[in-house]
């Protein structure tokens, strides 16, 4: 999301963006539909807003969510009592584990060795036929201060992501900007004027009124040269 301007802080953000952008949960969903299948692992599952719409995306054989932070977990078991949660990385699950579907969303950009992270990904996944759905923030030109706050070490260009994807056993099957809008108003509230919280009004605004239209536009018409993030599938061939 983008609108921010007063509100929780910066530690509880993304979450809190995900809370009032309905419209948006779904736009991710709908993206990576034709990849949620099988056995589904969910990297950084924070408090399980994603994790409610993965459950019900027809062809899902469960899912497995993973999340380091203790005090997340606690607020997803008491939101999802019934669903399997790990508290850990995916460095913490079994070697032998596998999945068909590995989901990281907003996860990638809060790991230090990033490359090590998409390794692991790829063992998860079942060689040949395993599909991770990645999201990402784009463009390093937009890193603002706030992100520092909410442990963001980079934003990816297009081409740095494919590079990294395929080092780490990937081949990319889909890889695209995703919310131009999104783009220019995160450069003006948290670039140009600093801010560092968030007003929820303009998030349930931009969610209802603006981001239903650029997300049809960008999903139907043609994809943006840039925007606020990127979004790729990519097929496990290690």
């Amino acid at each position: 999301m983008a609108v921010l301007a007063n509100g929780p802080s910066a530690d509880t953000f993304e979450f809190e963006a995900l809370r009032y952008a309905r419209n948006y949960r779904h736009a991710l969903r709908a993206e990576f539909a034709s990849s949620l299948r099988g056995r589904i692992v969910e990297v950084g599952a924070g408090i399980g807003q994603m994790t409610e719409l993965l459950v019900q995306a027809p062809g899902t054989g469960g899912v497995l969510a993973v999340e380091p932070d203790p005090g997340y977990c606690e607020q997803f078991r008491r939101r999802l009592p019934d669903q399997p949660l790990i508290q850990g990385t995916v460095a913490d699950l079994p070697r032998d584990s596998r999945g068909d579907c590995v989901v990281s969303i907003n996860v990638l950009e809060h790991i230090a060795d990033d490359e090590r992270e998409l390794s692991e990904y790829a063992r998860l996944l079942r060689h040949d036929s395993g599909v991770l759905c990645l999201f990402v923030p784009a463009r390093p030109e937009i890193y603002a201060p706030i992100e520092e706050g909410f442990g963001h070490f980079r934003r990816y260009r297009r081409h740095e992501l494919r590079e990294k994807l395929e080092r780490a056993g990937f081949e990319v099957v889909r890889l695209h900007y995703f919310n131009v809008f999104g783009y220019f108003a995160w450069w003006f509230n948290f670039c140009f004027l600093r801010r560092r919280h968030f007003d929820v009004a303009a998030v349930r605004f931009f969610d209802s009124a603006i981001f239903p239209t650029v997300h049809a536009l960008e999903s139907r018409v043609v994809r943006p040269p840039f925007g606020q993030s990127l979004l790729a599938i990519a097929r496990s061939v290690r």
